[in-house]
């Protein structure tokens, strides 16, 4: 069995070198062949890693259409109102304080009473949105707000110093864009119905909320919500009453509730079958099914940090209450592309010790050019597969890609061998590479060890099937020198 050479398949071997030397591949001696296997060792070491670098344009084109795709997503869901954040009802009392330095005039703000018990009870009817290749949860959510005040939440005890002005008194809720109303919003009283509208506090009321981040979480700026209400300066002289918001509002993504009584329970349930529960608050129970979802928190006056009784200005902080459901894709496609790439160094390099394992095993030589065609192959695996990924997911995109990519090297393998053996032979074991890769992909928690695990096997494969290459020429190298000199004592 010849041994594989640096020249590849267009190499002039002969029996004879140039000199007259007992000729290899180059013509030149065994111990040069066996130096050029180790060179071309080396260089397909250095092609895998060119070709990894290469990777980078995909990485940078995936990164390009991600934006793309966001910035689409962004729009649409303008459009349909945006992420819709909820407050209330709450009673706003407005009042003045005198300065410190009489000669400035009197400091006004308002009050804001939590009630005692707050209720919420959201549906959500969710539907896609498709522009292009894009495409964005459409909601439309029926919001039921109660609250239950007591005598004492409205005769708490104001500073010495500070006045009411019960007449402007308003009972109010707060949305994060009022413009995405399907409907007019009614607030319920033991007086009837009333229709919730702008209220004259509304300037001098800015409940600014931190708005969430990509994962719903608190952080960053701050988001002011739209106050709407209804004029109550009878609560003066009230007893305990309760209140009712009945609410109709579209939006896009996701659905947040901020805990506005000094207990506050929510419950949601929608006809989206993923849903991602997330914010400061997470729910205590929740029910995810084919046909949608259910959710129920509860926040305690303890967790909820802020008195019954505040200045607007500390509102702010109820952001630290969110309770926030995302109606989004929790396997991004070009997430899992991104993941995908981040193991293409290693993806390569054992696409590359495979096929120089068949090299030396099958004993016909491979074209450093062939090499290169093998890892542009497996670059355009990825094109592929961030094509496929954008249009039907990213477990089918990958199935087609995987299987398209895998039937090709394994008919390149049989038309560089000649042999049916290493066609076989190649595409199963460039299955076995792909699957585990798909593995690595979807197995978050056991990634880093199937990857291990793998590599371990993979060179543990190569140091046994190179266990018996002479990777220096040196028992050949021996050989020759024995016969040359034999040679000359019998010529002498």
């Amino acid at each position: 069995m010849g041994s594989p050479v640096w020249g590849g398949q267009g190499s002039m071997p002969g029996p004879q070198g140039a000199a007259g030397m007992p000729g290899g591949s180059f013509g030149v001696g065994p111990r040069l062949d066996a130096i050029s296997r180790g060179l071309k060792f080396l260089v397909v070491c250095g092609l895998a890693l060119l070709m990894s670098l290469m990777a980078l344009f995909v990485a940078w084109l995936t990164e390009d259409r991600s934006t793309r795709a966001a910035s689409v997503r962004q729009e649409l869901s303008a459009e349909a109102g945006g992420p819709q954040m909820f407050l209330g009802p709450v009673v706003l009392v407005p009042y003045t304080e005198p300065n410190a330095d009489p000669k400035q005039p009197a400091r006004e703000s308002v009050f804001v009473f939590a009630p005692s018990v707050g209720k919420a009870d959201v549906v959500v009817q969710a539907e896609e949105r498709r522009r292009s290749l894009y495409r964005v949860p459409v909601i439309r959510s029926e919001v039921t707000l109660e609250s239950d005040f007591q005598p004492e939440d409205l005769r708490a005890v104001l500073p010495a110093h500070a006045t009411a002005d019960w007449s402007r008194a308003a009972i109010a809720i707060g949305v994060s864009n009022a413009r995405a109303a399907l409907s007019d919003g009614v607030l319920e009283t033991k007086d009837g119905p009333a229709r919730l509208g702008p209220i004259e506090l509304q300037h001098v009321l800015a409940i600014d909320a931190p708005a969430e981040n990509a994962r719903g979480l608190v952080g960053g700026n701050a988001r002011a919500l739209t106050v709407l209400g209804v004029n109550a300066a009878h609560l003066q002289s009230s007893g305990a009453f309760q209140v009712k918001a009945r609410l109709n509002f579209s939006g896009a993504e996701r659905v947040t509730l901020l805990a506005y009584g000094r207990t506050t329970a929510v419950t949601m349930q929608g006809n989206w079958a993923d849903p991602g529960f997330t914010g400061p608050v997470l729910p205590q129970e929740r029910s995810v099914t084919k046909r949608g979802f259910a959710a129920r928190w509860s926040v305690p006056s303890m967790a909820r940090t802020l008195g019954g009784v505040v200045d607007v200005t500390a509102m702010g902080t109820l952001g630290e209450t969110a309770m926030t459901t995302e109606l989004v894709e929790v396997a991004d496609a070009y997430q899992s592309v991104e993941r995908a790439l981040k193991y293409a160094p290693l993806f390569l390099a054992l696409v590359f010790l495979s096929y120089f394992l068949f090299e030396v095993t099958a004993g016909r030589p491979v074209h450093v050019a062939q090499y290169v065609l093998v890892g542009v192959a497996q670059l355009v695996f990825y094109l592929l597969l961030l094509s496929f990924a954008e249009r039907i997911g990213f477990d089918l995109g990958f199935l087609l890609g995987g299987v398209a990519t895998v039937l090709l090297l394994g008919l390149n393998a049989g038309w560089v061998f000649r042999s049916e053996r290493e066609r076989w032979r190649a595409l199963v074991i460039f299955s076995a590479l792909y699957a585990m890769i798909y593995g690595l992909l979807r197995m978050e928690d056991n990634a880093l060890l199937l990857g291990a695990l793998g590599s371990f096997a993979a060179i543990a494969a190569a140091m046994f099937w190179t266990r018996g290459l002479d990777w220096y020429g040196g028992e050949s190298a021996r050989a020759t020198q024995g016969s040359h000199s034999a040679d000359m004592q019998t010529g002498a």
